[in-house]
């Protein structure tokens, strides 16, 4: 689901001024198929630009999560992570041993949690859903 969002046209489309840096960095999160921090954005785009510095990809993402571009997540490992806003609604299931994250849309739970919601007398807005796992070992 990541990773197929062009993050360069979405900042034209809210009017924001585009620097050389930003172009790469915008790129770097196009193509991402992870949800990457910001060590490891700073890390992508300074392979193709070596004059990015740390403190230009946090005033970016922070620019770009401003304007709607960008969601950030805090998946319980201490650090940001960074997705491209998505155009469809998913959730996530993170490996805490590896840092993984596997997003997926299931049906059954969206519907689930509007009933939940309505049995408790609101009109559900918004959500989000985090789970959190370790692989189960295979036995032979």
């Amino acid at each position: 689901m990541t990773g197929t969002i062009d993050i360069e046209a979405l900042c034209h489309a809210k009017g924001l001024r585009i620097t050389e840096q930003r172009r790469v960095i915008a790129r770097v999160l196009s193509d991402a198929r992870d949800h990457p921090d910001v060590e490891e954005l700073h890390r992508r785009a300074s392979a193709v630009d070596k004059g990015i510095s740390i403190a230009t990809v946090y005033r970016t993402v922070r620019l770009f999560e401003e304007a709607g571009i960008l969601e950030r997540h805090d998946f319980r490992d201490g650090r940001s992570r960074y997705e491209p806003t998505p155009e469809e609604h998913h959730d996530h299931l993170i490996d805490i041993e590896s840092g993984n994250v596997v997003e997926f849309h299931d049906d059954a739970l969206e519907k689930l949690q509007q009933e939940i919601a309505d049995r408790l007398g609101y009109r559900l807005v918004d959500h989000r859903l985090e789970l959190y796992g370790v692989p189960l070992k295979r036995q032979n």
